[in-house]
């Protein structure tokens, strides 16, 4: 089945990729990434959904904007892609970032939200410690401000994301998916991202929701993701043996077993 795009709404539109019929099951990308890392999932789920892959605003070719970045108008962007093909209630997968987003965006509009996937998520950034905070800056924000461009850090920064070095395919992916970053936006986005709290809306969630996380991901790590759990009334984890941060490029096809079992159930 054939991968389609199109471009919704204006200042700024925001693109999208979508295949298949059905219910409507949106993959929502982190901090480095785009709508392109969710190619395989699309083809994979366009048998029985609507499946929708975004670029989040000043990512991959969504248009950037003016001004900060507030997460309340990405979440108002969230509901637009919902309203334009139809839809009361979506699937929402997020992974990382994708997956802040997702829970917060399940308290503004949980009337719109039938599941949510959250995978490789945080409980925020300030809840991480000091070190890893100036850890995470350092590698992504500080070398950006020197003067360097995404494609500079981003072997650096993959480095650290990918669970086994010698999967060369989902390191790739990644690279190339860092390197296509709006450096500007980026920088808004990691300065917003790390100010903003959704912990609190864990305990509120009351959805059917699959937590899936890397076996070897250091930035997010399975510890952090049965926390969560434990947060989360029905809720389910899957660990994923192998894989670090990134789980559905590292591991696409147990990534999409598991959610394919969980959405069927």
């Amino acid at each position: 089945m054939n991968i389609k795009s199109i471009k919704i709404g204006k200042s700024p539109s925001i693109s999208v990729d979508y295949a298949g019929e059905g219910e409507m099951l949106i993959f929502l990308h982190g901090i480095g990434g785009n709508k392109k890392n969710w190619k395989d999932n699309l083809y994979f789920f366009s048998d029985k959904f609507l499946s929708v892959a975004w670029d989040t605003r000043g990512y991959g070719e969504s248009d950037d904007y003016e001004g900060t970045l507030e997460f309340d108008d990405i979440l108002d962007d969230l509901k637009k892609v919902i309203d334009f093909f139809n839809k009361d209630k979506a699937h929402i997968v997020g992974l990382s970032m994708g997956g802040q987003i997702a829970t917060l965006f399940y308290e503004k509009y949980s009337n719109n939200v039938k599941t949510l996937t959250l995978c490789d998520t945080h409980f925020g950034l300030s809840n991480l410690s000091k070190k890893d905070v100036e850890r995470f800056i350092n590698l992504r924000k500080e070398p950006l401000l020197k003067g360097k461009e995404p494609r500079d850090i981003a072997p650096i920064v993959a480095e650290t994301l990918i669970g086994d070095m010698k999967n060369t395919s989902a390191f790739k992916q990644l690279v190339d998916s860092m390197s296509l970053l709006h450096k500007d936006s980026y920088l808004k986005t990691i300065d917003t991202s790390m100010r903003t709290e959704h912990r609190h809306i864990f305990k509120t969630i009351n959805v059917p929701t699959l937590i899936m996380v890397g076996e070897l991901d250091s930035l997010t790590p399975p510890s952090m993701s049965k926390e969560i759990m434990k947060e989360i009334k029905n809720s389910y984890i899957k660990i994923i043996p192998e894989a670090g941060h990134l789980i559905n490029i590292e591991k696409p096809e147990l990534f999409n077993h598991n959610l394919r079992s969980f959405l069927e159930s």
